[in-house]
Parts: C-alpha cells; sequence; structure tokens
C-alpha cells in the first residue's frame, strides 16, 4: 500500500540509521567479545603452557637432582671406578636399583644410562654393556668436548636426552648420566583434552619438542623466536609467520631454571569455535532488533505521518495529492485555503454590516448567549466600557406622508440611516430595520445617570422627528424603553419600547413616549366602550354602497373608540369586535373581501399599526370601501330591475291608485328602500315620476280623444279637476284647455 513519500523519507531513514546502529552495536559486541574470547583463550593457553612448563620442568630437574646427588655419594665414585662384568652382579643391582629408583622419581617411560668412562661399561634400561673405543670417543666428542657445562639437555630422533657429565663439579669427567625421555612420553607428559600444539625450545632457540608439524617454523624463525622472547617477561604472545605463510600468534612460557621456552599456537580456529555461541546469538539479536527496528519505523511513519493524513482528509475531497512530495501538495492547498481565507475575510469585511445587523436582530430575539456576546461586541469594533447603560429606541411611522405602501421600506432605510448619522456610533449600536413598520437603535451611556439618560434620549428624540419631517416629509413617533445593564435584556426592552408605541393610538403623532410613563397606565383597570350607534350608521351606507357618507361615518367611529378607551388593549378588543362584525356584514351582504386569501392576516396587521391615522387608512381604502364598491356592482342590478318593476306598474296602471306602500305590499319591499333605489336609478322621485308619466298620457289623451278635462283628471286619479290644471300647467306652462287648442289649430 503506498502510504507516501513523507511515510518513506521517515521510515527508510530511520530503518537505515537502527540497522546501521543494530550492524554497529553487533560489531561493537562482536569485537569486544572477540577481544574477550581471545584474551580468555589465551589466557587458557597462557595457563595450560605454563602449566606444561612446570609439569616438564618439575620432572627434569628432579632427575637432574637425583643423579647429582648419586654423583655425590661414595658408592658412585665406587661403581664408576671400577669395571662392572657379567659376574658382578652386586655392582650391578646396586647401580640399576639407583637408576630405578631415579625413574621412580621422573618421568614414567623414561630410560636412564650411567656410563663409566674409567671402566668402559654402561647400564642402559637394566642392561649392562661394555663400550669400545669407538663408543667411548663418540661419548667424548658428543658429550664432552666442545661443552662447557656438564649438565644439558640435546635433541635426539626418539624425543630428547639429558646428558650429565659426573662429577658435576669436576673437570674430569669419569661417568656420563643419560635420561632418554621418549617423544611418546613427552606427548603423554604434555598432551591435555585441548590437543593444543606445543614447542619446546632451549635457551639457544633450538627446537627440542613439537607435538604437531602442521605448524613448521623455520629454524632461523627459532631462533629469532628465542633472541625475541628474550626481551620479554616469563610468559606473553608473540606472532610469527609459518612456513606455509601463515601468520600465527604464540603463546609462550619461559623457564628461569634452564630457559626453555615452551609455546603453544593460538588457533583461529579455536577462537571461531568459541565465537560459534556468540555469531549465532549476535545474528539473531540482530535480526530480532532489525524486525523491532522495522515496527518500531513503521509505527513512528504512521505516527509522525498521522498528521499530514488527517490534513489531507481535512482538506477538500478534489484535493489533488502528489505522490512525490505530500508537503508540496498540502502547501499548495493551504496556500489555496489562505487566499480562500483572504477571499472570505474580505467578503466578511463586506458582510460586516449584516453580520453586525444580525447580531443586533438577535440581541432583540433573545437569542445570543453571554459568550458569543463577550466574543462578538470587540469583533464588532463595540469597545468594553464600565457599568454600561443601555436603552431601546423604537421609530414607527406616522403615516406615508402621502407616498405609497411600497415605499414604506425605502422610507425606514432612509430614517435608519438618519438615526446612524445623527447619533455618534460612540454612544449606540448599528441602527437596523426591526421588521415592516419599526426601526430600532440600542443606545449606550457610560457615567450618566437617569435623568441625564432620559434628557438625553428626549432631545436626541425630538431632533429625529424634526429630521425626519425635515427631510422627508414624514411624522414618525418614538418608544423608549427603561435603561438596563445587560445587553442580554435587549428583548424585554423591545417590548416596553413596542409597549410604550403602542399608547400613541391615543397620544396622536410624532409622540416621544417612554415606557416609564405608561406603565402604570398599562397596569390599570381594563373597561371595554364601543360605539353601536356610529357603527349602525357605518353599515347603513356599506350596505347601500355611499362611499361618501362611509368616509364621513368611519371617523368619528374609530375616535370614538380611541377617546373612550384610554387602555390600548382596550382599543385593541374594541377594533377586534368592529373587524369581526364587518366580516359577520360582509356574510350577510354576499360580498367577499375580508375572506380572501389577500386579507388572512388583517388583524395582525391592524394591530401592529400604532397610527390612527394608518388605522382608518387601511380599514377605508383595504376593507370598506371594496365592500361598497362591490355592493355597488352587486346591487346596481337590483335596483335596476326593482326600478323597472315600480315603472313598468306605473306605466300599466297610470290610472289607479298608485303608491310606494302598495308596490312595497306587492314587491315585499320597504317603501323608503325603493324610494331611494328608485330616485337612484331614474334621478327623480316615485312621485315626480307617476305625476310626469300621468301628464304625458293627459297630453295624449287632449289631443287624440274627446274626453273632457274633468274625465282627463278622474280617470288619472286626480281627486278634482284643479289639482290637475294645477299640475299641468306646472308641468307645460299652459292649462289643459290652452293645449288641446294649441295643437288642435295646428
Amino acid at each position: 500500500m503506498n502510504k507516501g513519500r513523507m511515510f518513506n523519507k521517515i521510515f527508510f531513514p530511520i530503518l537505515i540509521l537502527g540497522i546501521g546502529l543494530v550492524i554497529s552495536f553487533g560489531s561493537y559486541i562482536y569485537l569486544s567479545t572477540t577481544s574477550s574470547v581471545i584474551e580468555r583463550v589465551s589466557n587458557s593457553k597462557q595457563s595450560y603452557i605454563t602449566q606444561i612448563k612446570n609439569n616438564l620442568e618439575q620432572k627434569i630437574r628432579t632427575i637432574e637432582y637425583a643423579f647429582n646427588t648419586y654423583s655425590t655419594t661414595s658408592s658412585f665414585n665406587e661403581v664408576v671406578k671400577n669395571p662392572i662384568t657379567e659376574k658382578d652382579f652386586q655392582a650391578y643391582r646396586t647401580v640399576n636399583t639407583q637408576l630405578n629408583y631415579i625413574a621412580t622419581m621422573g618421568l614414567e617411560g623414561t630410560e636412564y644410562t650411567l656410563i663409566s668412562l674409567d671402566k668402559n661399561w654402561q647400564i642402559s634400561n637394566g642392561k649392562l654393556s661394555t663400550l669400545t673405543e669407538d663408543d667411548l670417543n663418540n661419548l667424548y666428542i658428543n658429550y664432552i668436548d666442545d661443552h662447557d657445562k656438564g649438565l644439558f639437555w640435546i635433541k635426539t630422533d626418539q624425543g630428547i636426552r639429558f646428558v650429565n657429565t659426573l662429577p658435576v663439579f669436576s673437570k674430569r669427567k669419569i661417568a656420563i648420566a643419560l635420561s632418554d625421555i621418549s617423544l611418546q612420553t613427552l606427548n603423554r607428559a604434555i598432551d591435555t583434552d585441548e590437543h593444543n600444539p606445543v614447542f619446546i625450545l632451549n635457551g639457544q632457540g633450538k627446537l627440542m619438542y613439537e607435538n604437531d608439524s602442521s605448524e613448521q617454523l623455520f629454524p632461523n624463525q627459532l631462533e629469532g623466536i628465542s633472541q625475541v622472547l628474550s626481551t620479554f617477561n616469563d610468559s606473553g604472545i608473540v606472532t610469527v609467520d609459518t612456513i606455509n605463510n601463515k601468520s600465527v600468534q604464540l603463546i609462550f612460557a619461559k623457564s628461569s631454571y634452564n630457559n626453555w621456552i615452551y609455546c603453544t599456537v593460538l588457533e583461529q580456529q579455536e577462537i571461531s569455535d568459541s565465537l560459534k555461541t556468540t555469531k549465532f546469538g549476535l545474528i539473531t539479536m540482530g535480526l530480532v532488533l532489525i524486525l523491532l527496528i522495522v515496527v518500531v519505523a513503521y509505527v513512528i511513519s504512521i505516527i509522525f505521518t498521522k498528521p499530514i493524513r488527517r490534513i489531507q482528509q481535512s482538506l477538500p475531497k478534489n484535493t489533488h495529492f502528489s505522490s512525490k512530495n505530500e508537503f508540496e501538495s498540502i502547501m499548495d492547498s493551504i496556500d489555496t485555503i489562505l487566499i480562500e481565507k483572504e477571499s472570505l475575510e474580505s467578503l466578511i469585511k463586506a458582510e460586516m454590516p449584516q453580520l453586525e445587523t444580525q447580531f443586533i436582530l438577535n440581541l432583540f430575539r433573545n437569542r445570543v448567549s453571554p459568550e458569543e456576546l463577550s466574543r462578538k461586541m470587540p469583533r464588532f469594533g463595540y469597545q468594553e466600557v464600565w457599568d454600561p447603560m443601555y436603552v431601546t429606541m423604537l421609530i414607527q411611522l406616522d403615516n406615508l406622508g402621502g407616498r405609497e405602501a411600497s415605499d414604506k421600506d425605502v422610507l425606514l432605510l432612509a430614517i435608519n440611516k438618519i438615526v446612524e448619522e445623527f447619533i455618534p456610533e460612540q454612544q449606540r449600536l448599528l441602527p437596523i430595520i426591526l421588521n415592516d413598520d419599526t426601526q430600532a437603535t440600542i443606545l449606550r451611556f457610560t457615567e450618566f445617570s437617569e435623568q441625564e439618560i432620559r434628557r438625553k434620549v428626549l432631545d436626541d428624540a425630538a431632533a429625529l422627528i424634526k429630521n425626519v419631517n425635515d427631510y422627508l416629509n414624514l411624522s414618525i413617533s418614538i418608544g423608549i424603553s427603561k435603561t438596563y445593564e445587560n445587553l442580554l435584556e435587549s428583548k424585554e426592552a423591545y417590548e416596553m419600547s413596542k409597549q410604550a408605541l403602542h399608547q400613541r393610538l391615543n397620544l396622536g403623532k410624532e409622540s416621544i413616549i417612554f415606557y416609564e410613563d405608561i406603565s402604570m397606565v398599562v397596569s390599570g383597570p381594563v373597561l371595554l366602550y364601543y360605539p353601536v350607534e356610529l357603527e349602525s350608521r357605518l353599515f347603513d351606507a356599506i350596505r347601500l354602497g355611499d362611499e361618501e357618507q362611509v368616509s364621513s361615518t368611519l371617523h368619528p367611529l374609530l375616535a370614538d373608540m380611541m377617546k373612550k378607551n384610554n387602555h390600548s388593549a382596550n382599543f385593541e378588543v374594541t377594533l377586534v369586535r368592529f373587524v369581526n362584525n364587518l366580516i359577520q356584514l360582509e356574510q350577510l351582504l354576499g360580498v367577499e373581501v375580508l375572506l380572501t386569501q389577500d386579507n388572512h392576516a388583517l388583524y395582525h396587521r391592524l394591530l401592529d399599526i400604532r397610527n390612527p391615522e394608518e388605522i382608518e387608512r387601511m380599514l377605508l381604502e383595504e376593507v370598506i370601501l371594496p365592500m361598497v364598491r362591490k355592493m355597488k356592482e352587486k346591487t346596481n342590478k337590483q335596483f335596476r330591475c326593482l326600478s323597472e318593476k315600480i315603472a313598468a306598474i306605473v306605466r300599466s296602471e297610470y290610472d289607479q291608485e298608485l303608491s310606494l306602500e302598495l308596490i312595497g305590499d306587492r314587491l315585499h319591499y320597504n317603501p323608503s328602500y325603493l324610494s331611494s333605489i328608485f330616485k337612484k336609478e331614474f334621478g327623480t322621485t316615485f312621485s315626480e315620476y307617476l305625476m310626469n308619466y300621468r301628464l304625458e298620457v293627459a297630453k295624449k289623451w287632449l289631443i287624440e280623444t274627446d274626453m273632457t278635462i274633468k274625465e282627463i283628471a278622474e280617470r288619472l286619479e286626480y281627486h278634482n279637476s284643479q289639482n290637475f290644471i294645477r299640475s299641468f300647467r306646472k308641468k307645460e306652462h299652459v292649462t289643459p284647455g290652452a293645449y288641446r287648442k294649441m295643437n288642435l289649430a295646428d
């Protein structure tokens, strides 16, 4: 599994370093162990060769001592000065006994010989023999002539020979004592379980004994060894070359008794055999340590690259990571993040007013925790002050200044800007538009008393009302909360200011209302008043569709509600009752205005408006006038139909007794109602219409018939002819007779 370049950069150096340390440590231990083993083997060899030296030297000294002692006895002089033949058994036995005694003190298997130079006999290994002249000459040549010492050792083909010319301290030698130690005897005396090669050199460097010819040395090497070792102490180690051109180390021990040098070889094979266990242990330990280092290197690499992997996982999923260099990829990603961070910071800086606005909104909605408050206040540039006091100020429009309702948002923004410019930053938080009707500002004061704060707020509020009126031609009202010490209480302060603004229904427009001033009124008893008579007049005007009457009736109705209900809650209750009655009237009249989807929030809208003029405008323009217009549309058809029925009755029954009471009974309508709709439809009253129609009929009869004026008057339901003549003359400006004459003459 590909772990990445950083993993490899950590893993392999640790692995190589660890393996290097293991090899170095193992090499150090191996060299130290080798040195220790060599020292141990050398010490063992040294002890071994010293033991051989001591054992052999002891035997040699015993032999020499025995012969020297024997040579000083009187029996020795008698024996060697007398001839011994086969017949001299007693003398032979004496000599042989002495030789056997000496043999018991020396090395087992050593042959002892006593030679009499004067009497030419020798006893060797229990055998008596006679010497010839040549034998004697050879003895003198080999053992006496050219020998300064009377006691010495020589090497023979069978071993080494101890030569003691007797008497020891006499220049005239009369006997020779020989002790022949065979190679087998020397091998037995020297051989141990170690089977090490042993070399014995005499004082002149001549090889006296060797038990292993595999490590052969040159004669000149032997002399060189003797010369070199002469400068050393009694024991030590020296390196020499063999005839096989191999370098060997010799461990030696010098005899202080006869200057013999005992040597043995420190063989590499022996050292290697001793180091086999050590090598195996070191190799095993090295492999275990290397395996452990691999595990440790892997774990360390995983641990050290874990932050990198976490960073990679934290970066966007679409980030491309180069397998060659994770750091460069991460740095590229970090650079990208930093660029994005700078862009985001710029965006946040640009959006800081919006964020601050949301923060103030959350204060009014009680959605800010103490921790968030302490963290965000410095972020928005509000310095911490000692014992601050806060006041919430709400501003609402009293009217739109003749503008459209859609302009309200723009007007509130303009008011918010005026507040922002008029009140210094040190004395406020950011002014905001709280909702569709309200602008809110949290004022901040330090080192001000309650009276000073009230005076300052009152002055600022009055100046704001004047500025808004001057610049925007608007009237506004301002509600002001009690002072409070903790910004987390801003929601309660908002409710106070809102409740204060409710009272402008009673105080009128451009009011500055402190919650403290109206708190007693708010908590007072609730007494409801409802103007039933004024409502009835308004509803009659609605039924008739009379817009002028409606407009003139609504204002006194609302004014009476506000005047008689001092408590804002009372007015809200009466206002809700009035709207409910409007809905019931609407249902009775069969029109749909308040029940449509566009006016489902009418209650909330009316209760949120604290401006009497705005309430009257909304009720008139959005509720009542639409009802009147709907009624007009609906009743126009009814009026026309009823009017046509009345006119038809007049045209068909003009010569009978007619009145609105009679027609009302027939049509099941109130005569007054019929009179009003007839006049509205025909532009004249019923009686005038009836009189005019009858006069038209009279004019026709005067021209087309011979009926007298009295008959016409009676036919048209005039009680006497004089009333008919007056009515005719009033309309036509002539009498009926004159009218007939004028038309007949034509």
